[in-house]
């Protein structure tokens, strides 16, 4: 526990971003609890955002990990993503079922009457926990395993990571898979007994959401202050002469990997239940490539600017969706061209007043090696 004080008190940025996580914890009991019926109380719109803003957050964070502090992009990030919230979901569904007795939608559509055989057991919140767990470790083991013993590395693991995703996506569009088909899943009506749609519950899982972020963001602070975040950040600048040292960088690599991914399911375990329905555009490369966006105009390489640009990028998402929507593809896209050109580490420059200059073409030549200068 001194350990972690110590940590957190000489990092003022992520002991900033926990106490108004706490702070937003607290004012969503309030706001969205006693005092919903008012006039200043939350409505159910706005604490449903604020949890799916959490859970993107979240989803950044397992990027950040590996890209900012260990070097390696990686582009499919959704598929775990996916893993976790089809998981959900399918508990969802089987448990709305025993408690109501009415067929899923997409069962119907296909004419079935029972579930697949896979689906047993899914009506049990623990064993679901145990199947999303054991998927992803698996899936980002075996295929971690072979990238990184092939010394798949750079932009090759990149692509390889959106084709992963693609390949995916392209399966759970199939409607004789059991997993929704095109429609996806959808029609959840009660998690752990409760009214999925009711103001208590939504207001539940946005505090869980922003607790689980609280968490995430411990956990990550403390895994990279440690022993191994130095190996990290080592294998990252320069794999070579670490592994010359006698380290091994694949047990490192495979091991971090194998995290992130669970964080990034845990994300999309608490996503799903918020917004209501998954279907397979959940696995759109599309995602997965706005992911690193968010990471990358919050700034790679700290946490706290991960969480800023998750949470940033997608609150203009939203607002441009509503009023604009055809003008957000180019507001991302002017985005980009600002945080590669204007700001290599993204929002983190601003906040450190460290304007920089234009790149010139040495700059723009070292750019893909180049990582962050200050890692917080």
């Amino acid at each position: 526990m001194s350990g972690l004080w110590t940590i957190m008190r000489n990092d003022k940025s992520c002991m900033t971003a926990l106490l108004l996580m706490a702070a937003l914890a607290i004012a969503l009991i309030i706001f969205g609890g006693p005092l919903s019926g008012t006039g200043i109380g939350l409505s159910p719109y706005m604490i449903n955002t604020v949890g799916q803003f959490a859970t993107f957050a979240i989803l950044a964070l397992s990027l950040d990990l590996i890209w900012g502090y260990l070097g390696i992009l990686s582009l499919g990030q959704g598929l775990f993503f996916s893993i976790g919230g089809y998981v959900i979901a399918m508990h969802l569904l089987k448990h709305s079922f025993e408690v109501t007795g009415k067929v899923p939608d997409f069962m119907q559509f296909m004419g079935w009457s029972q579930f697949p055989a896979y689906w047993a057991g899914l009506g049990v919140f623990s064993y679901a926990v145990i199947v999303a767990v054991v998927l992803t470790l698996v899936i980002a083991g075996v295929f971690g395993a072979l990238s990184f013993r092939s010394r798949v590395s750079g932009v090759y693991f990149s692509i390889i990571t959106q084709a992963l995703v693609y390949v995916a996506m392209l399966l759970m569009f199939r409607n004789d898979t059991g997993f929704g088909g095109n429609n996806g899943m959808t029609g959840f009506s009660v998690i752990f007994g409760w009214p999925l749609g009711s103001k208590g519950v939504i207001t539940a899982m946005a505090v869980a959401s922003v607790i689980c972020l609280m968490a995430v963001m411990i956990a990550c602070r403390l895994f990279v202050a440690s022993r191994t975040g130095r190996l990290m950040l080592a294998t990252r600048d320069d794999e070579v002469r670490l592994t010359s040292l006698g380290y091994s960088a694949f047990r490192l690599k495979l091991g971090v990997w194998c995290i992130a991914a669970l964080i990034a399911a845990l994300a999309g375990f608490l996503y799903v239940p918020q917004v209501g329905i998954i279907n397979p555009r959940l696995l759109s490369p599309d995602l997965s490539l706005e992911i690193a966006v968010w990471v990358a105009i919050g700034g790679r390489g700290h946490l706290v600017g991960a969480v800023i640009g998750a949470v940033l990028v997608n609150a203009v998402k939203f607002w441009f969706s509503a009023a604009a929507p055809d003008m957000w593809p180019f507001i991302l896209s002017g985005l980009i061209v600002l945080v590669v050109l204007v700001f290599p580490n993204g929002l983190m420059d601003l906040a450190m007043l460290r304007i920089i200059r234009p790149m010139g073409p040495r700059r723009l030549a070292d750019l893909g090696s180049a990582g962050p200068k200050e890692v917080r």
